[in-house]
């Protein structure tokens, strides 16, 4: 859909609204009358209904709206549907509860037009009504999401979760927005983030709910997949700082256990450690790699899949990145851990089978066999998720549709006969 330039839509999902839906849509009008007179921008408003029950359809309709049905339920269905028939540039959503008032959309469309391509409502920095938002939401559930957003993202906004806010047609199209319920409103921002949108806030106002009655969210379950759905989008949180901690640990413990020679504890401060934290090291470091070949799965992921534009530490990584070479490290590895096995199962033999006080070692040579059987094997995944090609890079957007060289792991058989002598361009 080609977007009409000079163009609002105002989007409000709607369920059983009939205390607040016309109230909401006469001020969204009077919103478009404002931007009309100011800017001559046309517009409409779109009540994206979600199966109402109790007349909000006709209400809207008689209030001036424009009425879509959208048969999926869930929040961020009713908006990705009613987004989906309108052609406008210019796009806002807000609640239709009468909890946000619809003319503070035009400060946010002057900002979109001042170069802004998401414009965020900021109740902090506005005002909170008494009655509009209950304690908990606002002294510790607002500001602590918001916070944990500040802290994996990197980013200034103020208020993570506001309901009112206005993009851009092209932008929205660029985040591809797949969620269906609460979980919208956070794939929204945290995408535009990671795709690193010009992003703006303005001061909003939050009113007492009008419908009288129990809001659709609940704030402990929406609450607790808004915090979900920001680490599923933070890899390096979520996978690669657990890791190094169960690392660290680890190979510490290891390590003194090895130098400490025959001596039957290890001492850490004044805390002593014998055999038995042998096998939690080792797992702590087997458990920690896997992870990590995690979280360069998943970053990989995200940047063949556009969901984050990649750094340039992350290009010279992908760059050195190869399949061969991880087939090289995990021989490696898993051979010197048979090897060590091997000289420690010598020496129990020239022993003549004496009693054996090897266990630590034992446990630190296996490790390692471990670990280089899963450097062996992620080579393969992280090169199936490159789309079967033995350099990492080709997840890289700026390859996604370039000439590059033939690859002969990349191509089967078939495909080999086929570009035998001829450069291969990706479809």
């Amino acid at each position: 859909m080609v977007p009409a330039e000079n163009s609002v839509a105002i989007v409000m999902p709607c369920l059983n609204e009939a205390a607040t839906i016309s109230s909401c849509v006469i001020r969204a009008q009077q919103a478009l009358h404002i931007l009309a007179e100011k800017y001559q921008l046309s517009g409409e408003v779109i009540v994206a209904d979600n199966g109402s029950t109790d007349g909000s359809q006709a209400l809207a309709e008689q209030a001036g709206a424009r009425v879509v049905n959208i048969q999926e339920r869930g929040y961020g269905a009713a908006l990705i549907g009613g987004f989906s028939t309108s052609d406008a540039a210019y796009l806002v959503m807000g609640d239709s509860d009468c909890s946000y008032d619809f003319v503070e959309a035009v400060p946010m469309i002057e900002r979109l037009m001042d170069g802004a391509e998401l414009c965020m409502g900021n109740r902090f920095r506005g005002e909170i009504k008494p009655g509009a938002m209950p304690w908990k939401n606002r002294y510790i559930g607002n500001p602590a999401l918001s916070g944990v957003l500040r802290i994996l993202f990197r980013t200034g906004i103020g208020d993570a979760h506001c309901g009112i806010r206005a993009i851009r047609r092209e932008a929205l199209e660029r985040l591809n927005l797949s969620s269906t319920g609460m979980e919208f409103a956070s794939e929204m921002l945290l995408k535009s983030v990671l795709r690193k949108l010009n992003i703006a806030e303005v001061p909003v106002t939050l009113s007492p709910d009008g419908r009288g009655r129990a809001p659709h969210l609940n704030p402990w379950r929406d609450g607790l997949r808004h915090l979900i759905y920001m680490f599923l989008l933070s890899p390096t949180w979520l996978f690669l700082v657990p890791a190094l901690f169960l690392f660290v640990a680890g190979f510490a413990i290891t390590f003194l256990l090895q130098m400490s020679g025959d001596q039957e504890m290890a001492l850490i401060g004044g805390f002593r450690i014998g055999d038995h934290w042998a096998v939690a090291a080792s797992a702590a470091m087997v458990l920690s790699f896997q992870t990590v070949v995690l979280w360069l799965a998943a970053l990989m992921c995200s940047y063949r899949d556009g969901l984050r534009l990649p750094t340039e530490r992350a290009r010279i990584w992908l760059g050195y990145s190869r399949l061969q070479y991880w087939i090289a490290a995990g021989l490696a590895l898993t051979i010197g851990g048979l090897i060590w096995v091997a000289t420690i199962t010598s020496g129990w033999i020239t022993s003549d089978f004496a009693a054996l006080n090897e266990i630590r070692t034992l446990i630190a040579a296996f490790t390692m066999i471990v670990i280089g059987v899963q450097t062996f094997f992620s080579g393969f995944l992280l090169s199936m998720i490159a789309g079967n090609r033995s350099r990492h890079s080709a997840v890289l957007p700026e390859l996604a549709n370039t000439t590059i060289d033939l690859d002969p792991i990349a191509l089967n058989q078939t495909d080999q006969m086929r570009f035998s002598g001829s450069r291969l361009e990706r479809p």
